[in-house]
């Protein structure tokens, strides 16, 4: 008798949608059956016609824990992502204090956060100029990938130059690690908030302004070149641009493994939210046009993407509209950057694209499923729905409509630009390892179910 059946599920792979069942034993599919075949199990869930995704895997996410919990913290953070649907998250090294930059701080983050999660977790080595003798230990601790900045970042978390950049891409190679980066570039940014400010062009056009899709393509360019040069494989975060898209699909037609996320604010919000609506619209890279926004599309349907993460970024409501750290916010410069949207990426992303542009589902199971784990090494346990892999699934009711509301969320501070949204296609239940964790909105699962997931060696 197996642990659990998933029945009468309209199965999505990124091959396929096929009808059938999944019977689960020990926390893995333990078996893939056909519609009809219905063994005996301890528990059946029913999932009435609805589609069955592979658990979605956020491959940028800052929960903030520890140090800023009254950002976020993993419990909060975690039960968000099981609602919406990400049953597994790549935690960031930084809002982290202190940030995640080596071995010991592997071991002390794992035990303050791994009591608290819901879902499973992943993460992210912090890379910054000074712990280039680091970076091994932490691969060896599981480590997934390396995250550093290439452009502007908080004074806590130092950005690399290309020079140093070169240097710790030529270790992370000799261990097969991968680089991740923040691509924009610092000199064009710095320079352009500068004359924003001299010639007093302190709106959010100003903002935008400050922050040129030419800024993102020099770094993304720069980047792609250091690792042909190395060999390092490298991953580009949240990626704004199709125009940037294109010149890292045309580095993987070339064979270098190169890979990228985009975000679903990229995919559903425009530079006219920013404009029209301020704050909580302020991201870096910032919302492009819409004509943009509908040829990134293009990128996730051709497989150009190995992730559609959230870059979960929350922070207080002060910090969007009053103060930071009792700094007084003066003006747009001074805003928090950053959007909350763990717990809407799956849905979102569905109704964007399999809704109101007709994209595949199996689409979707491969930017936010396989891809994901292909890339960040974990592919053979997550990713998939395959004999063997982990019993991560979510069952997404294609016709349940939703409005995002502040109410429904759980995040510490129940602030984000999703609010207000619209649309059908929703997670009804999330399944980690076999484990209900959310049902209907709600979790069902216990805190601490959640496990942490290294690299497969």
């Amino acid at each position: 008798m197996y642990d659990l059946l998933v029945k009468n599920g309209k199965i999505v792979t990124a091959e396929a949608v096929e009808c059938g069942n999944i019977a689960i034993q020990n926390g893995k599919i333990a078996a893939i059956l056909a519609e009809g075949e219905e063994p005996e199990a301890a528990k059946v869930i029913d999932a009435k016609g609805n589609y069955v995704f592979p658990g979605a895997i956020d491959t940028h996410a800052h929960l903030n824990d520890p140090g800023y919990e009254w950002r976020e913290d993993y419990a909060h953070g975690t039960a968000a992502a099981a609602v919406g649907g990400y049953t597994t998250i790549v935690d960031m090294p930084l809002q982290n204090e202190p940030a995640l930059t080596n071995a010991e701080l592997f071991d002390i983050k794992n035990a303050k956060v791994g009591p608290n999660a819901y879902v499973d977790y992943c993460f992210w080595g912090g890379l910054i100029p000074d712990n280039f003798d680091d970076l091994k230990g932490l691969d060896e601790k599981g480590c997934v990938a390396f995250k550093s900045f290439i452009g502007p970042v908080s004074p806590d978390y130092s950005s690399l130059n290309y020079g140093q950049a070169y240097e710790a891409m030529q270790i992370i190679k000799e261990f097969d690690g991968r680089a991740g980066f923040h691509c924009e570039d610092f000199a064009t940014i710095k320079w352009q908030e500068q004359r924003m400010k001299k010639e007093g062009r302190l709106d959010w056009q100003g903002f935008l302004d400050s922050r040129p899709v030419i800024a993102e393509m020099l770094a993304t360019v720069d980047i792609i070149e250091i690792a042909k040069a190395t060999g390092c494989k490298a991953h580009i975060c949240h990626v704004s641009s199709p125009d940037v898209a294109q010149k890292i699909k045309e580095a993987q037609q070339e064979g270098y493994d190169i890979t990228a996320e985009t975000c679903t604010h990229y995919l559903s919000m425009t530079d006219k939210d920013v404009i029209e609506n301020g704050p909580l619209f302020k991201c870096a890279p910032p919302l492009r046009s819409q004509e943009e926004v509908d040829r990134l599309w293009s990128y996730v349907e051709d497989g150009t993407f190995s992730g559609i993460a959230s870059d979960h970024s929350p922070c207080s409501y002060d910090e969007k509209f009053n103060e930071i750290l009792g700094q007084k916010i003066n003006n747009v410069f001074d805003v928090w950057g950053g959007i909350s949207g763990i717990q809407s990426g799956m849905q979102v992303s569905f109704y964007e694209g399999c809704v109101k542009r007709g994209v595949s589902p199996t689409v979707l199971a491969n930017a936010m499923a396989k891809k994901p784990a292909e890339a960040f090494g974990i592919y053979g346990q997550k990713g998939d729905i395959r004999i063997g892999f982990d019993a991560d699934l979510v069952i997404l009711d294609p016709e349940k409509e939703w409005e995002i509301t502040s109410e429904s969320l759980l995040y510490v501070n129940q602030i984000s630009a999703f609010v207000g949204m619209k649309g059908k296609g929703l997670p009804v239940c999330t399944i980690v390892r076999g484990n209900v964790v959310a049902e209907d909105g709600k979790i069902t699962g216990e805190k601490g179910c959640g496990h942490l997931v290294t690299k497969l060696r």
